[in-house]
């Protein structure tokens, strides 16, 4: 499963928190953006629940992040 994750980091910790994120295991692609997110990550899991589970804490656990919204892919 595929989900695009938005966060918000602390002022000045978004290229930081890009780069920590592409160490995360199962993070495919990080970048620091402009808009009302800092970055953007590119997941994957197995499944919903290992997205909830083991995707979302290691992700949250990434000093400099204060929110996150993550929009897993859907094929209608």
């Amino acid at each position: 499963m595929r989900a695009y994750m938005l966060i918000q980091t602390y002022v000045g910790q978004a290229g930081a928190v890009a780069e920590r994120l592409r160490e995360v295991e199962g993070v495919t692609a990080a970048e620091h953006v402009s808009g009302p997110y800092d970055v953007i990550a590119v997941t994957e899991s197995e499944d919903m629940d290992a997205l909830a589970l083991e995707m979302l804490p290691r992700v949250q656990a990434v000093e400099g992040i204060t929110r996150t919204v993550t929009c897993p892919v859907v094929h209608l």
